[in-house]
């Protein structure tokens, strides 16, 4: 039963990812129901912490971006990306990696793609080596951000067993650093030069696109909103309030002992996703309030439809993995446990695999973090195998790698004929592989 169990849960995760969007949620519903009604499974909790964290977070990100404080941040991520041309492909994911650890989101990076694909055009550099890491160090930086709905799924499940918002951070930074590093060595010399590339040296025979390249692209120059700069101000003292609190937990008021719910503990203490909520969508007040934009205008942002797209996924498809795993916990338990308790780097392939799928790593921590937990995984070792949840650039559907592909005019960023041998392929594993076993070594040292 649980293999028939098994088959329409692939089922329905494959059909909504095809669906694209909300696909994966309402098809995640659809296989909910089949086992409630048709096997008679009982549901488990619905994902509710995680969806409102995005909520939160993604209604604060587009108030940034109706605010202009977006384009403000983009402007000042150009000139860096400009002053050391050469540098592209180092400087390229670095710039990424801090856009996505600030916001909590890789979808911020889509105004970055094409300024580093020009970078590279412009001094004659594959724009395929850049882009290709830069997408992959936008996705290690969300299991790296105090913000991010991946790593606040991944507090509410071990945060009562010793493991603090810190203790993630200072495992996970620094691991997705030197990860996004290893990425940025073997992307170094990825492909053929540009003077080399056939397809390139084709594309230059048509004058049109000849004269595109040597042409001198400025940056806008359009005069910023008015509250661009403190919208940026008011979303930056959000997120270091939350580390803050994460770091400091005792400046928390404390209620006493009693029934727990979403915003509090059994122990009386406010939950950590109560508290970014909480500090998320006052800084969204605030720059509605003090940065001359509107709530209208919030909502038609662009990251506000994304995020409302991720809330649907992640509800169908977390609260029917979760069912499957809360009923079939003890046969799972006794297939895996012995080998996962010998080597607990082996449930690190279950988090990428699952993660493929799932093109989420707020999903796949949710539906299967609770799992190592039942397996006597460690919390240290949870948290050490946290960026393996990236597994999302394997299938090349996700959106930012179709738009890093696109802002690609040369060609040279592509999808194979095999479809899986793409150009975000090897710097993807590297650099997870690396982020995964930095993060048992820092893990072992500091926790």
């Amino acid at each position: 039963m649980i293999w028939l169990q098994f088959v329409i849960l692939l089922g329905a995760i494959l059909v909504g990812a095809q669906m694209k969007g909300i696909g994966l949620g309402v098809m995640g519903m659809v296989g909910l129901a089949i086992y409630i009604f048709l096997f008679r499974m009982r549901p488990a909790e619905p994902p509710i912490d995680v969806m409102l964290i995005i909520l939160s977070v993604v209604t604060t990100a587009a108030a940034l971006q109706a605010a202009g404080g977006m384009d403000y941040l983009v402007r000042l991520a150009e000139k860096i990306l400009r002053s050391k041309p050469s540098l592209i492909v180092l400087l390229g994911p670095l710039v990424t990696y801090i856009f996505s650890l600030f916001a909590g989101t890789a979808h911020i990076t889509y105004s970055l793609l094409p300024i580093i694909s020009e970078v590279s055009l412009k001094k004659r550099i594959r724009p395929e080596r850049a882009l290709s890491i830069s997408v992959i160090s936008s996705h290690l930086a969300i299991t790296a951000s105090p913000i991010s709905a991946a790593t606040a799924a991944l507090l509410t499940i071990v945060g009562d067993k010793g493991i603090s918002l810190l203790d993630i951070l200072k495992v996970c930074i620094p691991a997705t650093v030197v990860g996004t590093l290893a990425g940025v060595l073997v992307c170094w010399k990825k492909g053929k030069d540009l003077d080399k590339d056939p397809v390139f040296l084709e594309k230059m025979k048509d004058p049109e696109f000849a004269a595109s390249i040597t042409a001198d692209v400025k940056a806008s120059e359009e005069p910023l909103k008015p509250g661009a700069k403190t919208s940026v101000v008011f979303f930056g003292l959000a997120v270091l309030l939350i580390v803050l609190v994460g770091a400091v937990p005792s400046i928390l008021p404390s209620f006493g002992e009693g029934s727990s719910n979403l915003a509090v503990d059994a122990a009386g203490r406010i939950k950590m996703s109560a508290i970014i909520e909480l500090v998320m969508l006052a800084a969204a007040a605030g720059i509605v309030l003090f940065c001359k934009t509107s709530t209208t205008a919030v909502a038609k942002a662009s990251l506000f439809t994304a995020g409302a797209q991720a809330v649907v996924s992640i509800f169908g498809v977390v609260w029917m993995s979760a069912t499957f795993m809360q009923t079939n916990t003890a046969i799972i338990e006794h297939s895996l446990g012995d080998m996962v308790r010998s080597a607990p780097w082996t449930f690190a392939i279950a988090l990428f695999l699952l993660s493929i799928l799932l093109f989420s790593q707020a999903a796949t921590t949710k539906a299967l973090m609770p799992l190592g937990v039942t397996l006597g995984i460690i919390p240290p070792h949870l948290v050490a195998m946290f960026p393996a949840s990236n597994g999302d650039f394997v299938l090349p559907g996700y959106p930012t790698l179709l738009a890093a592909i696109n802002f690609d005019r040369t060609g040279s960023t592509h999808i194979g004929k095999f479809l899986i041998n793409h150009s975000f392929m090897i710097p993807g594993l590297v650099g997870v592989g690396v982020s995964v076993v930095v993060g048992f070594l820092l893990a072992g040292i500091l926790l």
